[in-house]
């Protein structure tokens, strides 16, 4: 994990193929087993991305470029959120075939400073849980 400028970076190994983890983020009965505990997701450029994290948090912003199963990027922010506001980042998820799965690459950009930290902690935290992903 790296925190550069107004960008969060991390990559991670994952034991499954890219169609497989693909489908994390763009299946709505996917995501939650790794990020949140509801979703709601049209996994097409102009399409909602919506991730409620917890009962205090949610997470909006619409897809902007969907190539499965190789590239997913969509905008990110919080509802009610004034330091970052629904679609005002954006995440780029790559993921990369190799010979016993697949290297994802997560760039979440546009993130104000104060918002680095909390946000570093957090992918870590949900990209650990789709570590596992099968």
């Amino acid at each position: 994990m790296t925190i550069v400028s107004d960008r969060v970076e991390h990559e991670i190994h994952i034991k499954a193929p890219p169609e497989t983890v693909f489908a994390y983020f763009t299946d709505a009965e996917r995501h939650p087993r790794w990020m949140g505990v509801e979703a709601t997701l049209d996994p097409r450029p102009g399409g909602v991305y919506r991730c409620v994290v917890h009962d205090k948090a949610t997470v909006l912003g619409e897809y902007v470029l969907v190539e499965p199963p190789h590239k997913v990027v969509f905008t990110w922010g919080f509802e009610g959120n004034e330091d970052v506001p629904p679609g005002s980042s954006t995440v780029t998820v790559t993921l990369t075939p190799d010979d016993t799965g697949t290297l994802l690459r997560l760039v979440h950009t546009g993130l104000p400073h104060p918002s680095l930290a909390s946000h570093d902690r957090g992918w870590t935290t949900y990209l650990h849980n789709l570590s596992d992903a099968e």
